[in-house]
């Protein structure tokens, strides 16, 4: 099942991970309520998009492979289901807080409890990354003040995420019998609703186990490793020219975009005021600071 589309019984497009605004997010702060979820919703889909409720109709998630046909991978619960499995859901999530049980237990149930309820029209993908990544801040499992980006390692290795997904959707999608009309809008038959709200959540708690190893082991070194190198190129650079913040960090992209260079249109649109000596004095900086951290400290 694929991570990235949120449907809601017509066709959508692919989107990229767009994350609510860095000051919204505090570490400490709990965003598995409804109306910090509804808040959530309405930062990272588009303004035309945005829910005021859990979602009134029935949506999935699916692609459309022809004109006339469309591949669903996941059906989700029934609209009229959404608010009592919520509750529950959110219940459940004050009882682990409450409770001793591991910290990434207790996100991958909420996390991924939250997807396969699905209960907005958009954004549920990236909401339900989002509160995996608040839980294990407000339960003290990664650091103060530090964004652990298990997400990153999630959507990078892509095949072990959608099994994550599989191994719930592909048994709902064996039990679960709907139709499509010509609009894409779906009618689900029967009650199917104890297969949602009852789910075994094992094998989404070992894949997230093995997601927080590899952002161990990976995600964060590489995350360190940038920020080395980033704050060892502003050293470089200050030491030729005193730049504001803003200004310092448009010219490392600008440099990183091109190779090492300033092309001529950026320069004369954003670094007129700088003198030849500097502009060449600056892009080597770059260079330096961006070496393999061997070469740089030699």
């Amino acid at each position: 099942m694929s991570p990235a589309p949120d449907r809601s019984g017509g066709s959508t497009t692919s989107k990229g991970e767009r994350r609510p605004r860095d000051e919204a997010f505090k570490a400490k702060e709990d965003y598995a309520d409804k109306a910090h979820l509804l808040e959530l919703q309405r930062a990272v889909v588009d303004p035309r998009f945005r829910d005021v409720d859990w979602r009134t109709i029935q949506n999935y998630v699916g692609e459309t492979v022809h004109v006339t046909r469309e591949r669903i991978h996941y059906v989700c619960p029934a609209p009229g289901d959404v608010p009592a499995m919520m509750d529950g859901l959110m219940a459940a999530h004050r009882r682990m807080e409450r409770g001793d049980v591991h910290p990434v237990v207790h996100a991958a149930v909420v996390g991924y409890g939250f997807v396969f309820i699905h209960p907005f029209g958009d954004g549920n993908g990236r909401i339900h990354r989002f509160l995996i990544h608040n839980i294990l801040a407000r339960r003290g499992f990664s650091p103060p003040q530090v964004m652990f980006p298990v997400s990153a390692a999630m959507l990078k290795d892509a095949a072990a995420y959608d099994a994550s997904l599989e191994a719930h959707s592909k048994g709902i999608m064996r039990l679960v019998d709907y139709t499509l009309d010509e609009h894409g809008a779906m009618t689900v038959q029967g009650d199917w609703s104890d297969w949602y709200r009852y789910p075994d959540l094992t094998p989404q708690a070992e894949a997230l186990f093995r997601f927080v190893r590899l952002t161990i082991e990976r995600e964060l070194p590489e995350e360190l490793a940038f920020l080395r190198r980033y704050d060892r190129t502003k050293r470089l650079m200050l030491e030729v020219v005193d730049l504001p913040c803003p200004l310092l960090d448009l010219f490392i992209r600008a440099c990183l975009q091109n190779g090492g260079r300033v092309l001529a249109r950026k320069r004369a649109s954003h670094f007129a005021s700088l003198t030849d000596p500097e502009i060449l004095g600056l892009e080597e900086a770059v260079r330096r600071g961006y070496a393999d951290d061997d070469a740089s400290d030699a």
